[in-house]
């Protein structure tokens, strides 16, 4: 059976697909591909059915090698690829012989890459997911080297495109913001726009924990019951310290949700690393 050997991983190395919808009610988030824009534009080079799981890879790192003849593409964060040490483009559909191995470097810029597989990975879904959700611990554990990943059938398409540019990004981004419920919950709220916030080191799928000058918050408010919570939603914790939520959020929170960034501008954030700068503006 066609699959992938896993020779080496760099930073943390994930299955992930576009998520489990649905589960809310039970405590479970939707998770997925945190840069889901990268992870969906793979599939579709290779002919995938939307929704095949594919390696969510933080940094680079990685190292596997095919057990049958394999088609694979890498999108997201570019990152020097080779094939037996033959140097090949990121967003190209390249095939693999058995027994050649892939390799990703350092990303040049950006987080996270993607490493999809004609036929989709086949490992076993739970909750009809093949998503690993960090903070619930389900779905797949983290790849480690000497795995063995099986690749399904998932297919089904013809391959129309056989490369794509390698993804760019701009230094210090503007994403954009709306207006959160509990936006008077801080003393000055358009303050979270005026200033150039920075990634803090613990930021991970859950969340990512900028720096910069606190946010206050407002007298006299007492606590918030918790509600619930999105992809996006922009918290400020006791310190005044925003935290972004990303895939793998808590369904419900308990800190006031100042803004919401918008959907579209979330997968931009899923490739910012710690110590990378941005801002926000207001949109309506």
């Amino acid at each position: 059976m066609t699959g992938l050997l896993v020779h080496a991983v760099g930073g943390p190395c994930l299955v992930q697909d576009a998520g489990r919808p649905g589960h809310a009610a039970i405590g479970v988030g939707v998770g997925g591909a945190a840069d889901r824009s990268s992870y969906a534009l793979a599939n579709r080079l290779l002919g995938n059915t939307p929704g095949a799981a594919a390696l969510e890879v933080t940094l680079g790192g990685l190292e596997v090698e095919a057990t049958g003849v394999a088609w694979v593409c890498v999108t997201g964060a570019p990152v020097p690829l080779s094939v037996d040490g033959r140097p090949e483009p990121t967003g190209a559909v390249l095939a693999l012989r058995p027994g050649q191995r892939l390799r990703l470097g350092l990303p040049r810029a950006g987080l996270r890459s993607y490493l999809a597989v004609r036929g989709g990975l086949a490992v076993p879904p739970l909750l009809g997911s093949r998503a690993r959700d960090t903070l619930a611990g389900l779905g797949p554990e983290p790849v480690r080297a000497g795995d063995r990943l099986p690749v399904g059938d998932e297919g089904t398409g013809q391959m129309l495109v056989e490369a794509v540019p390698p993804t760019t990004y701009d230094d210090r981004p503007v994403l954009r913001v709306v207006r959160g419920p509990r936006a008077d919950w801080v003393v000055d709220v358009d303050r979270l726009v005026e200033q150039v916030w920075r990634v803090g080191a613990a930021s991970d799928r859950v969340g990512l924990r900028l720096e910069g000058a606190a946010l206050a918050a407002a007298p006299g408010k007492g606590e918030l019951p918790s509600e619930g919570a999105l992809r996006g939603a922009i918290q400020v914790p006791p310190g005044g310290a925003p935290v972004v939520f990303g895939p793998d959020h808590p369904v419900t929170g308990g800190y006031p949700v100042v803004g919401v960034v918008v959907d579209a501008d979330t997968d931009r954030l899923a490739q910012l690393r710690p110590g990378d700068e941005l801002r926000f503006r207001w949109v309506s």
